[in-house]
């Protein structure tokens, strides 16, 4: 079984910043991409950042320079610096990540529970 667990969430004043942790635990082979999506009330989940394995980043344009997507592969473990943050920025975020996993091998998808990000004064 794969786990994905976020953490580093909570209540930021606008113009602060968090780090979101994401821990990967479970069978896992390779993290072929990680990535950050968040989902605000009454929105579509949307995609803030991903990472390949190659080291190859994208981010949404609303997030650019703000934000930093990073891993660590030997730890499984990816991270959202967010920096400057707006009101516009509060969501749940999600880990999401395609792993190659042990069983098979075979390559799946695979998303965490979320973690809420408040920013407000």
């Amino acid at each position: 079984q794969v786990q994905l667990v976020e953490s580093g969430g909570g209540l930021v004043q606008p113009g602060g910043s968090l780090r979101l942790s994401c821990a990967a635990s479970g069978s896992i082979r390779t993290m072929l991409l990680m990535a950050w999506y968040r989902q605000a009330p009454g929105k579509e989940r949307e995609l803030v950042a991903s990472t390949t394995i190659g080291g190859i980043t994208n981010y949404a344009e609303s997030v650019k320079g703000r934000f930093t997507i990073s891993r660590e592969n030997g730890k499984n473990m990816v991270y959202l610096q967010m920096n400057s943050l707006k009101p516009e920025d509060a969501a749940a975020y999600y880990c999401n990540a395609v792993l190659v996993i042990v069983e098979g091998p075979r390559t799946e998808q695979f998303w965490g529970q979320g973690s809420q990000v408040t920013v407000s004064s």
